[in-house]
């Protein structure tokens, strides 16, 4: 609004110059920007980023299977640090690790699978069953990712897409300011260069 006001108040003041109105214009462009172009940039983005991710979540729907596992017995305990030094106290605090133990499962395709997984509880016991992710083939992998989760992730990139826009438009606009502020201060020192000689002078007119 600001802007849209300051582009009309120089339309015929007799102070006007001719960079004045030309900034004027530069704001009213920039806000105009960063209302409607920012904002349809961020759509744009999340969009898109929105749809691939979906798609990745599909897929990993439809490749990923929830099989059940049993527990057979507690996975061996990770081997020492050199010289028998054990790991530092503080950062298994900062980072909990679940029990690891040694689970067999049957793939989708039928075959049989043992390996090394955390416990689905604590503590774990022999014969104790549980769910875990696999692939067709019975390999482990992650969980599926969640389409809710997917829209968060790509409203988050929306946003930053719009607001790095904007910011964008905000430092084109400052550098085309600054240069038309070096452009009127070059002026304003020729003009005094060539009054300042005779500056106060009888009969020089100034």
């Amino acid at each position: 609004m600001w802007t849209a006001m300051g582009v009309w108040r120089w339309r015929r003041n007799p102070l006007r110059r001719t960079t004045d109105l030309f900034e004027a214009w530069v704001a009213f462009a920039a806000l105009l920007c960063v209302l409607l172009v920012a904002p349809a940039v961020g759509t744009v983005a999340g969009l898109e980023v929105d749809g691939t991710l979906q798609r990745a979540a599909r897929e990993q729907r439809q490749e990923r299977h929830l099989v059940p596992a049993v527990v057979v017995r507690p996975a061996a305990v990770a081997p020492e640090g050199p010289e028998g030094s054990q790991a530092d106290p503080s950062a298994q605090r900062q980072t909990p690790q679940r029990t690891q133990i040694v689970a067999a499962w049957t793939a989708p395709d039928g075959s049989s699978h043992q390996g090394t997984v955390p416990a689905a509880e604590e503590p774990p016991r022999a014969g104790d069953r549980f769910r875990i992710w696999t692939d067709a083939q019975g390999r482990l992998v992650g969980r599926p990712l969640d389409g809710s989760l997917a829209s968060v992730h790509a409203a988050v990139v929306g946003l930053a897409a719009a607001l790095g826009a904007a910011a964008l438009v905000e430092t084109v606009r400052r550098l085309v300011v600054r240069r038309l502020m070096h452009r009127r201060y070059m002026r304003l020192d020729r003009a005094w260069a060539a009054a300042g000689p005779d500056w106060g002078r009888a009969g020089a007119g100034s």
